[in-house]
C-alpha cells in the first residue's frame, strides 16, 4: 500500500499515520508543514496542486481526513466549513479520476449527517435517513453524497467512513472530553484560583470510541469497504456526558463547582446519537478495542503531562 493521508497532522492524522507506519508508505498533506519530506503542503482548494501531487506520489490508497471539525465552530463560519469540507472534497475526487480512478478512496463524515433522529431508533444504521442539523452535519452529509455520485457516474473506487464521536489524547479543545481534563487538570496543578468547571449540557448521550481503534476501522474500511458504500465507525454503546465528567471528576482531589457556560451549548442539540456498527463488523470483523475508562484517563494524562 502506498497511502496518502489528508491531513496529516491533524488528531486523527497522526494517530492513523502512526497505525500505518508498518503497513505501508506514508505520504500526507498539511497547509502549513514542511518539516518532513514526507508531508506536503497542499490547500484542498487549489484542485491543480492536488492533481500534481496525486501524478507525483501515485498512491493505491488515499484517507481523506482533511477538512474543519467542530460541530459549534460551523455555526460562525459556515461557509468555511462548507468550502474546506465540500469544494476540497470535489477537488480530491476531480483529481483522482482525471489521474486514476482505481485508486481507493476513504472519505471522512461524522454521525453528524444523521442529526436529529426520527422516532424513536436505539441505534442508527447506514440506511437511516440523514437529517444534519447543523452547517458541520450538512457539510459532511454532502461529502458522504459525492461518494455515491462519484462512484455511480464515473466509477470511482470510493467508500465513506461515518465515524461518531472519536476521542483520545492529543484532540485539541473545543471537543467535550478535552475540554473536561483540561479544565481539572488546571485545577489539579494550581494553574487556577477557583476551582470551576465549565460546563454545556450534560444530558445528552453519544457513542465514543477511542481515536486509536477509529484508524485501525478506517485501514479496514480502505483495504475491504465496497465502493459507493457508508460504514458506521462506532461501539453501538451511548454514554451519557454527565458520566464522561463523573469519570473525570473522580481523577481530582479537589472540590469542583460546575458552572453552565451558555457558549459551550449547541444552537441544536441532539438529545442521544448511537450508533450501530455491525455492516463493518461482518465486513471486516473489526471492533473496538479500547475500554473508554482507559481512554478518559489517557486523555486526562496528556493535560496533565502537557498544561
Amino acid at each position: 500500500m502506498k497511502a496518502l493521508i489528508t491531513g496529516i497532522t491533524g488528531f486523527v492524522g497522526k494517530h492513523l499515520e502512526s497505525f500505518l507506519r508498518d503497513k505501508a508508505d506514508v505520504y500526507g498533506t498539511s497547509r502549513s508543514n514542511r518539516s518532513k519530506n514526507h508531508i506536503f503542503e497542499v490547500d484542498l482548494l487549489s484542485e491543480t496542486k492536488v492533481t500534481r501531487l496525486i501524478e507525483e506520489i501515485k498512491p493505491t490508497h488515499i484517507f481523506h481526513l482533511a477538512g474543519l471539525s467542530n460541530v459549534k465552530d460551523s455555526w460562525k463560519q459556515k461557509a468555511d466549513f462548507i468550502q474546506a469540507n465540500v469544494i476540497g472534497t470535489i477537488h480530491l475526487l476531480e483529481a483522482v479520476r482525471k489521474v486514476d480512478n482505481k485508486i481507493k478512496v476513504m472519505t471522512v463524515g461524522s454521525s453528524e449527517e444523521y442529526g436529529r433522529i426520527q422516532g424513536e431508533l436505539d441505534k442508527v444504521i447506514e440506511e437511516t435517513a440523514l437529517h444534519p442539523v447543523s452547517p458541520y452535519g450538512i457539510s459532511k452529509c454532502a461529502v458522504s453524497m459525492l461518494v455515491s455520485l462519484y462512484h455511480r457516474s464515473y466509477g470511482l473506487n470510493v467508500v465513506h467512513a461515518r465515524p461518531f464521536n472519536h476521542i483520545g489524547p492529543g484532540q485539541r479543545l473545543g471537543f467535550v472530553t478535552s475540554d473536561f481534563a483540561y479544565q481539572i487538570a488546571l485545577i489539579n496543578k494550581g494553574r487556577i484560583d477557583d476551582p470551576i468547571l465549565r460546563i454545556g449540557n450534560l444530558k445528552t448521550a453519544r457513542d465514543f470510541t477511542d481515536v486509536r481503534d477509529i484508524v485501525e476501522a478506517y485501514y479496514n474500511i480502505a483495504c475491504f469497504g465496497i465502493a459507493g458504500e457508508a460504514y458506521n465507525v462506532c461501539t453501538g454503546q451511548g454514554v451519557y456526558i454527565q458520566d464522561i465528567l463523573e469519570k473525570f471528576l473522580s481523577y481530582s482531589n479537589k472540590k469542583i463547582e460546575l458552572v453552565v457556560d451558555p457558549s459551550k451549548i449547541r444552537v441544536a442539540e441532539v438529545p442521544k446519537l448511537v450508533g450501530g456498527p455491525e455492516k463493518l463488523y461482518k465486513l471486516t470483523g473489526w471492533k473496538p478495542k479500547r475500554k473508554l475508562d482507559d481512554t478518559l484517563k489517557d486523555i486526562y494524562d496528556y493535560w496533565i503531562n502537557n498544561l
